[in-house]
């Protein structure tokens, strides 16, 4: 047996150098490993699944990727020519002022990369939370790669709230060496802005059927016109006798080299109540485009910059060809070329993928929100002036399947004074969930987005659409209507299964508009003309537009009962009384939702972070 008392060591005694070797060993050892650890938070160089060029040269491209699980993004940015520097960072309109900013710059010697803030007048503050976190620097043959983290919410009160919708993206270049971040004139920078969505659906891929075929809807070779802004619009035909197909997915097809320039793109069906089209390539707002164009208004697909190819869901896909379908499409392009490009050609389009293996669903789209009409009117020299639509419980009572309908995507739309668009869907008078909400909205940035979750809707449903609009610039009433400097409020819901519902929109009942233009005429010493000769949009061009005449038109709008226009497809009413409509009650709001904040970091010095890049060029 072996005994139990402890043997005398026979290890040789550790000398000081040996144990200062093993020391540092240990040490660099857990270097790798924390080195290690850190890179597992970098995504894959190649794992960036958007794309955006920010500038109209290309100079800059933006890719990021978006981490639910960490309420962040990661943000990859190539810069094809480093001068000294460069500003990156999030605004409220893409202004300057008030942004929240990442700013990598050089003195001529050393750079440096900070989390900072512009003030009301423009100038650059370093922020005291440092929140733009960079995770590398890279040079490449095609320029220097810079990654850095966002945390969708930090409680930073400098900090810009990522959130979903769009979100207006600045930069700026530094063409000189700056000593420092207070140094940086932000009025001289060669800057612009940039839309996206960025937090992206993380929605699964459907399969695709296996006799999927492919259509591709383009431009002719367009020379792309020399003005900052262009609508070109260009007729298609499907092939004569084309039977019913399912759209399952599209994609945009862009020039090689225009990705700057083209902003975005819309495919439109024409209405079957006409047998041809006249064949147009040619500006939309020419004089020489002929009128029945303005027919084709049946969306088929929608891309805007930075969003990647629209999938159907596994159930349903959009019904196009066949009996009771027009065979001709209007491809409408957005060119925005600030640089007054010349000679440019482009052949951009849409990529429409089809099958002739129908599924279980055709999709629908519906409109929400407010009738084209001039009743619904914004006073001039509002900042936040607010309209709403409703889609109310009588027409979705009489006009859904009991099984009710899934939306699985959504358009908002407005014209140049919308700032804000918001589709709530109520159930007995309570505020159930948000169909689709965009707080930075920009008339400039329109495309179909797909759903984070399909949103079900019943019977007795309602869908209360309200838009914030800005007429801070203008001088008389904006109405309602199809001009650019008339508005809109619109959220084109797309659905499965289609149903005849195609329009569940809203207008104050005109009866009672006409009492508020005789209530102004009374209470106001300028006359306002009721002629029966004059036109509502004439009777509002001559308000007076004081404090009392405004809140009571708001007033008006909150209380008084609506015109609904619950229609078919061939644009006639359900049957039913529409006229003098109660507004629907609200019981229950939904609460904001309060924004999720990252455990507060160790306290840091407001300071940069050094960056090796070596001597950079003038």
């Amino acid at each position: 047996m072996q005994s139990s008392r402890s043997q005398p060591c026979s290890c040789p005694s550790l000398k000081l150098r040996e144990v200062a070797s093993m020391y540092f060993t240990l040490v660099a050892a857990f270097l790798v490993i924390l080195v290690v650890a850190l890179q597992g938070s970098v995504p894959r160089q190649s794992y960036f699944p958007y794309k955006v060029p920010l500038d109209p040269q290309g100079l800059l491209e933006l890719s990021w990727n978006v981490s639910y699980p960490e309420q962040a993004v990661h943000f990859q940015l190539l810069v094809r020519e480093l001068r000294f520097g460069l500003l990156f960072g999030m605004s409220d309109r893409g202004e300057f002022e008030n942004a929240d900013l990442a700013v990598l710059w050089s003195d001529g010697h050393s750079s440096y990369f900070g989390d900072a803030w512009s003030d009301a007048k423009g100038q650059l503050h370093m922020d005291s939370q440092q929140d733009y976190q960079l995770l590398g620097a890279r040079r490449a043959p095609e320029g220097l790669y810079l990654l850095f983290r966002r945390a969708f919410s930090t409680c930073d009160p400098k900090d810009y709230l990522i959130e979903d919708g769009t979100v207006h993206l600045i930069y700026g270049i530094l063409e000189k060496p700056v000593h420092s971040l207070q140094a940086i004139n932000v009025s001289a920078l060669h800057g612009g802005l940039q839309r996206v969505q960025l937090l992206k659906p993380n929605i699964s891929i459907p399969e695709l059927p296996s006799d999927m075929k492919t259509m591709e809807i383009t431009a002719p070779d367009v020379v792309i016109p020399s003005q900052e802004t262009t609508y070109w619009c260009y007729m298609a035909e499907l092939p004569e006798g084309f039977p019913k197909h399912h759209i399952v997915m599209y994609e945009p097809v862009v020039t090689a080299g225009n990705e700057a320039l083209v902003h975005h793109m819309e495919v439109f069906q024409c209405t079957a109540h006409f047998d041809s089209f006249p064949r147009y390539s040619g500006p939309c707002d020419s004089k020489m485009k002929p009128d029945r164009l303005n027919y084709c208004r049946h969306v088929l697909a929608a891309w805007a910059m930075g969003a990647q190819a629209f999938y159907y869901p596994e159930e349903a896909g959009l019904a196009f060809g066949g009996p009771g379908s027009s065979r001709y499409l209007r491809l409408e392009i957005h060119y925005h070329n600030p640089l007054v490009l010349k000679g440019r050609r482009d052949s951009s389009g849409i990529r429409l993928y089809y099958t002739a293996t129908l599924r279980p669903h055709d999709a629908g789209i519906m409109e929400l929100g407010l009738v084209y009409t001039p009743v619904m009117a914004i006073p001039p020299g509002e900042d936040s002036f607010i309209l709403t639509g409703y889609c109310t419980d009588k027409c979705t009572q009489l006009a859904l399947p009991a099984a009710g309908i899934r939306i699985f995507a959504s358009q908002l739309h407005t014209h140049l004074a919308g700032r804000e668009v918001v589709t709530v869907l109520s159930r007995d008078g309570r505020e159930r969930r948000v169909v689709n909400a965009d707080r930075h909205y920009s008339p400039h940035f329109q495309e179909i987005r797909m759903l984070k979750e399909v949103v079900a809707v019943f019977p007795g449903d309602e869908l209360i659409t309200t838009c914030t609009y800005n007429t801070e610039d203008r001088s008389r009433a904006t109405v309602g209507g199809f001009g650019i400097l008339e508005e809109m409020c619109v959220n084109y819901v797309h659905y499965y299964p289609q149903t005849q519902l195609e329009l569940c929109k809203s207008a104050v009942d005109p009866g009672y508009l006409h009492r508020y233009f005789n209530l102004v005429n009374r209470f106001n010493d300028e006359e306002i003309c009721m002629c029966p000769q004059e036109s509502v949009p004439q009777q509002f061009y001559s308000i007076p537009w004081n404090s009392f005449n405004r809140d009571v038109l708001k007033s008006l709008y909150s209380f008084a009962p609506i015109s609904m226009h619950c229609n078919k497809s061939s644009a006639v009413r359900f049957p039913g009384e529409w006229e003098k409509q109660p507004l629907p009650r609200i019981t229950e709001r939904l609460r904001e939702p309060v924004p999720h904040c990252p455990p507060a970091p160790q306290p840091q010095p407001a300071a940069p972070v050094p960056i090796e890049l070596g001597r950079l060029r003038r």
